[in-house]
């Protein structure tokens, strides 16, 4: 299967893996001379966690036959900016748009519930390296990824607002629910481990 980006989607990808990785970073460390190593680390850990999210929406939608493209949320990306400098973490950074083609709740809810399940495989991924409580940049990149991807997994499985969730409910409650309680232990083992 290809999958094609126009010019318009790479440059909505790369503003919402960027931002969303320098409000991550802001919110981790504040504006201060450790920002400048917090910010690679978001990139990778916050950062790949919402890029691979919205990527996976878009592949699963092609493998349906839809045609589907992604589009940053431009102001809701500097709202992230600008809340991460009050140490808060709101995230909004856009949304995979179907076009004018009439989707299903079957194929909408499994559309939906490749991005959470994304974030939660790569939390399970980080898990291991954090679990080795490793000294310095590594160790801080398994904490973060893990803990990041937990949380954004989990978030993006509330049943509202446009999120995920909604859709994965409406399409599939068992799945919903398991998804949920994946997300709600890997969280908690965050807090716990971390």
């Amino acid at each position: 299967m290809h999958i094609h980006f126009s010019a318009m989607e790479k440059r909505d990808l790369l503003k919402a893996w960027s931002l969303s990785s320098v409000a991550f970073a802001i919110a981790m460390t504040g504006l201060n001379a450790s920002l400048v190593y917090a910010i690679p680390i978001a990139l990778v850990t916050g950062g790949i966690g919402i890029l691979l999210h919205e990527l996976m929406h878009k592949i699963v939608a092609g493998r349906f036959g839809i045609h589907a493209e992604f589009r940053s949320f431009d102001t809701m990306l500097m709202v992230s900016v600008f809340a991460s400098l009050l140490g808060v973490v709101v995230l909004a950074p856009g949304a995979v748009f179907f076009g004018a083609v009439h989707v299903d709740h079957r194929k909408n809810g499994i559309i939906a519930w490749a991005g959470p399940v994304t974030n939660l495989f790569l939390a399970l991924l980080f898990l291991p390296l954090a679990l080795l409580r490793l000294p310095g940049l590594m160790g801080a990149v398994a904490a973060l990824g893990f803990s990041i991807n937990s949380w954004l997994g989990l978030f993006n499985m509330i049943p509202f607002m446009g999120l995920d969730g909604e859709k994965v409910i409406v399409w599939n409650p068992k799945v919903f629910w398991v998804t949920i309680i994946v997300g709600v232990m890997l969280v908690f083992s965050s807090y716990y481990f971390f």
